[in-house]
């Protein structure tokens, strides 16, 4: 008889289950993921993907749910949002937040909003009202918090467009850009909400999985660094190393390395992109040469 395997094992070996949302975050996750060095395919075709780690296995659901699932162990860790996870009021591990979104790498709001020709300007004056909403959980906390005695309904979808047959709406909103399409005027933000990747408490203890989920966190977060940075190399006269460091960020410590020409060194730093356009010029001016930059796939702190 052949021997039973463990919780967790597949054909014998240890076994993270990995949930990967569905929806506007999947494209997002799957880019991330391909770029910490994991890649995701068959994502048409089945809600249990491949991945090129065997000691994984994926599996795409909604966000709005995946805190549950690993509440509840059927998953060992997911990503999903913040907002979900207050809304389900999951007992999970938040093990870190990632910085981004299908839009934007800023925090997403959940909004309450009304009609731009709405005589409203304060989440008081909605007393008595009706709420339309996905966010069922969080918005009865936030008007209870309040003192305001609102009711609540679940919206099925095109909440935007409910917010002139009912008082207010709360809504996700990234840009803003759907809001204004929509003559809609933001009154207050009932939540912000960052995607987070999170774990199973039982997962947490045990070794082989806590130390997946940490790798993949490393690994992720690293991806997400890199993201905003570029490396930056070149070519300094010896003479003018000083004036060169000075230009650098000061936070920054370069990598100085001596080239066959005696009266040069090569310096390499790392450092943000938006600061590339007007720090190259200046280096430039301070004597640098064979400035090149180059786009980062990690950055480990």
């Amino acid at each position: 008889m052949a021997e039973k395997t463990k919780e967790g094992d597949h054909a014998g070996a240890p076994l993270l289950k990995l949930g990967i949302p569905t929806g506007s975050l999947q494209k997002a996750t799957i880019e991330l993921f391909s770029k910490a060095g994991f890649h995701i395919s068959d994502l048409e075709r089945s809600y249990s993907p491949t991945i090129d780690d065997e000691q994984i296995q994926p599996i795409c659901l909604r966000a709005q749910e995946m805190s549950r699932y690993v509440e509840d162990g059927v998953l060992d860790a997911a990503i999903t949002g913040y907002d979900w996870i207050m809304e389900n009021d999951s007992d999970v591990v938040q093990v870190a937040e990632l910085a981004y979104s299908k839009a934007t790498s800023k925090p997403a709001r959940w909004v309450l909003a009304v009609p731009d020709e709405a005589k409203v300007s304060s989440a008081q004056e909605l007393a008595g009202g009706v709420i339309a909403t996905e966010l069922i959980n969080v918005t009865k906390k936030y008007f209870a918090e309040k003192k305001i005695d609102v009711r609540v309904e679940f919206s099925w979808g095109a909440t935007e467009v409910k917010a002139r047959l009912v008082n207010a709406i709360v809504e996700l909103s990234e840009t803003g850009t759907s809001l204004r399409a929509n003559h809609l005027r933001i009154i207050d933000t009932v939540i912000a909400s960052t995607t987070r990747l999170i774990a199973n408490k039982a997962a947490w203890q045990n070794k082989f999985k806590r130390e997946k989920i940490e790798n993949i966190s490393i690994l992720l977060n690293a991806a997400i660094d890199a993201g905003n940075r570029v490396g930056l190399k070149m070519n300094v006269k010896k003479a003018d190393l000083e004036s060169i460091l000075k230009v650098l960020p000061a936070e920054k410590s370069p990598t100085i390395s001596s080239l066959a020409n005696s009266d040069y060194a090569a310096v390499e730093v790392v450092i943000e992109d938006k600061v590339e356009r007007s720090l190259v010029p200046a280096l430039k001016r301070a004597g640098a040469s064979g400035i090149i930059t180059y786009p980062l796939n990690k950055v480990i702190h």
